[in-house]
Parts: structure tokens; sequence; C-alpha cells
């Protein structure tokens, strides 16, 4: 039993930090109906951002606390990202109102290029670290229940922790706020909320510095566990089974789905994988993905593309 919860929360953990990068698909597809293949691109340069600038800012102020400089990193990495999405809208998505998906789709394949070959070019190409001093040492936990107790991945805990912090605090962004209600009404229908007064662009603009904020934590993170190298970028095809299983409309989905792939990854690994010779973790959730398309093509908490048309 307790190998079984060991298991479990390793892929709920797992599953936070997948959902987080799902979660930028997800804003972006229900605010203009593109769907963001930049987003992996943007995870990799946000997280260039902050690895570089929380390098460089002791180097030129003299800083000494790593908390300071992290802090002073993130926010600086935070103002480019919005800078990007508000160029990104102004210099594309402004021109492609109204034109077909697929133009919309090879255009955010574009930036994604545009971005990667950028950032290498303004942050260098080399493997650099994020230290937001998360501890990286096991803990054990429940040893008075389970003998030998559970172990559990510190930095992992507090990886899921900060994913959700943030995940709550998008979801009391989207039902309290008049921004976030307004970017609603713009992903239910963009003619009805144009008609009643809600300016298309701005919320546009919103909402890629929303997915630019979500690429900087989930970069951030990513970056502190496996460092940032350009391979980082390909983190948002981990995302892409969670898209399509919670649904490509649904901020929920999202996470319900990322919660459901890290799980299913773990599991299938250690039950499943020494009778098939192991490695099912890096297959199975693509495999879960394209049968879950036959059934239930709009995910489980999405709505049919067709319907919003």
């Amino acid at each position: 039993m307790a190998f079984f919860l060991e298991t479990l929360l390793g892929g709920l953990m797992a599953g936070m930090l997948y959902s987080l990068v799902a979660l930028g698909f997800v804003l972006i597809f229900k605010a203009s109906g593109v769907f963001n293949f930049a987003q992996g691109a943007m995870v990799l340069f946000a997280a260039l951002a902050m690895a570089r600038f929380s390098q460089w800012i002791p180097q030129w102020t003299g800083m000494e606390s790593l908390l300071l400089a992290n802090i002073a990193a993130f926010a600086i990495a935070a103002v480019i990202m919005f800078v990007v999405a508000w160029f990104i809208e102004r210099l594309v998505l402004r021109h492609l109102v109204n034109q077909e998906g697929a133009t919309l789709l090879m255009a955010t394949l574009g930036i994604a290029y545009f971005m990667e070959g950028l950032g290498q070019t303004i942050f260098g190409g080399n493997i650099y670290k994020i230290d937001i001093g998360m501890p990286k040492d096991p803990v054990f936990v429940l040893d008075s229940v389970f003998p030998g107790g559970i172990l559990i991945n510190k930095e992992d805990l507090y990886a899921a922790l900060i994913a959700a912090v943030l995940v709550a605090a998008l979801s009391l962004f989207f039902q309290k706020t008049s921004t976030g209600r307004a970017l609603r009404a713009v992903a239910d229908d963009h003619q009805a909320a144009q008609s009643i007064g809600i300016p298309l662009n701005r919320i546009w603009v919103i909402v890629w510095c929303v997915a630019g904020v979500v690429a900087l934590v989930a970069g951030m993170i990513w970056g502190s566990k496996l460092g940032v190298q350009f391979s980082l970028a390909t983190v948002a095809l981990r995302a892409l089974p969670v898209v399509i299983l919670g649904g490509l409309t649904s901020v929920p989905g999202a996470i319900i789905g990322g919660l459901i792939i890290g799980v299913g990854e773990k599991l299938s690994e250690v039950y499943l994988g020494p009778f098939v010779g192991g490695g099912i973790e890096i297959w199975f959730a693509y495999v879960l993905a394209l049968g879950f398309l036959l059934f239930r093509p709009q995910g489980l908490f999405g709505e049919k593309i067709i319907d919003r048309v």
C-alpha cells in the first residue's frame, strides 16, 4: 500500500507540472481559437530570460541574496513576456483576424521558430541553471502509519505546490475579475463580445500575457529540475496528450487531464512495465490520448470545436 501511495503521489506531482504547460494552450485557444504551437518556445524563452538575468543581476549590482536576484530576474522576465505578447498581437494576430484556422496555426509555428532563434541570439545556446532554492533531497512521510514511510521528492512537492497556487490564482482571476469575465465572454463568442464593446485586440494581448506568465512559471520549474536548454521547448509535447484528454476549451480539463496523465504514466510504468520491458512512461500518454480521440474527440470537459465555428 505504501509503495502504491508513493507512486500515486509522484504521478500527481508530475501531473501538476503537465497541467501548467497545458494551461498555456487552453488559455490562448479559448480566447482566440488559435492552437498555439509556440507555447513550448515561450516556455524556453521565458526560462532563458530568467536563468540569464538571475546570473547577470548579481554581476551587475553585486547583489548577494539569491532570493532577491531570483525575484528581480522573475520580474524582468515577466516584463519581457508582456512585451513579447504585445508584439505578437500587434505584428501578427491583428493582421490575421477572421482568417482560417490553418493560417493562424502556421503563424504560431513561425512565432515558435522566431522565439527559439531570438532566445539563442540574446541569451546564448549553452545549458544554464535556475536555482530557486528548492530542496532536492527526498523525505520520508507517514512513517508512523506505514513501515518505512512514503518517499517524496521535496523538489517535486514544492513544484507541484507552486503550480497549484498558480492554477488557483488563475481560477480566481477568471471567475472574480471583470477582465476575467471579459476573457470568458470572448471565449464563448467573439462576435457577441465585440457587439457589447469588449475590445478583441486588447483581450488577445491580455491572454497572451497571462500565457506568458504561465510559460515563465513552467520554465522556471522545469529549468530548476532539468536545466535550461533548448530541448526544454519539447516540454510542450508532453502537454499535448493532457490537452486532448481534458479538452482544448477547458481550464479544469487541463488540470484534471494533467493529473490523469501523470498518475497513469507512473502506475503503468511500475505495474505494467515489467511485463512489456519497461519504457511505458515515454509513450503511455500519447496512446491514451489517441485512444480517447476515437470516443470523445472534444475531451473530457471540452466542447465540440464545430460548435465554436
